[in-house]
């Protein structure tokens, strides 16, 4: 439109120009009414193309209200009270996990103090130093519940302390007498059990139990504990044991076993009980306990337990006892 009105404007002004020219003093103005009207119409184009060349800016008002609610006051009592309730429960958590590890840490030196652990020593790649079960079974008890053998020392072989097969266990059959043989096992995380333990219904050789002033005398002992592989009413790893012998003494070395399975799943113990009878008895006269850690001393013990119940007098023969005088 600008240019329109410029091209017109132009052109009234050269249509003057000649207007004047050809009518000179007959007075002129009186033709060019014509050019006078298109002089306007070019003003009026060029004024209105002014008008739209300026740019319209616009504006626009935006309001944000926000809005407190009595059901955002609801939610956001809810958050803290949860918050509160996490922050209780992190704390208790935090108090039964230290309770747990000042446990674990009493077992660990009560387990040393009694030679059940070796921090310093190399692991034993030689067998031939452990004693044979007719040399353990003419042990004699003269107070002390649990000593240890071979300097304390599990003596597996090379062989034996190989992870190459994974985790396994193994328990060996019942002799002639159907008394338990040993139980073998290369113990990891992955073996230990996620169910709650059921009760037992074997029915082990030398079995005479009986409640005595401490509570029952004997308990079905297991020789892997039920915790380190799941194995419960499995005839082949239950003997006649007292409950002196089971908890604490065979307890606490499986507690440290288990505590050290528990810290990581790359863990992996070597273990054996082997139940010690003398001659054709039918209560066995104590566990031969070993157990070693792969690849550290972490766990290293080799321990006899003698099945003895303090106050008791019994009879290896067939598990009958009586009340020491």
């Amino acid at each position: 439109m600008a240019l329109i009105g410029t091209i017109l404007l132009f052109a009234t002004l050269y249509w003057f120009w000649r207007l004047h020219r050809r009518y000179r003093g007959r007075q002129w103005w009186r033709h060019s009414w014509p050019a006078i009207i298109a002089l306007l119409v070019s003003f009026s184009i060029l004024g209105t193309s002014d008008e739209s060349t300026q740019p319209t800016v616009k504006t626009k008002t935006v309001t944000k209200t926000h809005l407190v609610t009595a059901n955002n006051d609801k939610q956001l009592t809810a958050l803290q009270a949860a918050n509160r309730a996490s922050a209780s429960s992190l704390k208790q958590a935090a108090k039964k996990l230290s309770s747990s590890q000042q446990h674990i840490d009493k077992l660990k030196a009560t387990n040393k103090q009694a030679g059940a652990t070796s921090t310093t020593a190399p692991t034993k790649v030689n067998s031939d130093h452990n004693p044979s079960n007719t040399t353990l079974a003419s042990k004699t008890y003269n107070g002390q519940q649990t000593i240890t053998i071979n300097q304390n020392q599990p003596a597996f072989t090379a062989k034996e302390l190989s992870t190459s097969q994974g985790a396994w266990q193994q328990y060996g059959n019942l002799d002639s007498l159907n008394r338990v043989t040993a139980a073998n096992a290369l113990l990891n995380q992955s073996l230990m059990p996620k169910a709650e333990r059921e009760a037992l219904n074997v029915r082990p050789t030398g079995w005479h139990n009986k409640r005595i002033s401490s509570g029952w005398l004997y308990n079905r002992s297991h020789l892997i504990g039920y915790q380190l592989t799941g194995q419960n009413n499995n005839i082949k790893n239950l003997m006649t044991g007292t409950r002196s012998l089971n908890d604490p003494e065979m307890t606490t070395y499986e507690n440290q076993v288990a505590a050290y399975l528990k810290e990581s799943p790359k863990n992996y113990v070597r273990y054996q009980v082997t139940p010690i009878f003398k001659g054709n008895e039918l209560l066995a006269r104590g566990v031969q306990m070993r157990g070693q850690s792969v690849g550290s001393n972490a766990v290293s013990f080799n321990v006899y337990i003698f099945n003895i119940q303090p106050g008791m007098t019994l009879n290896y023969t067939d598990g009958t006892s009586q009340v020491s005088h």
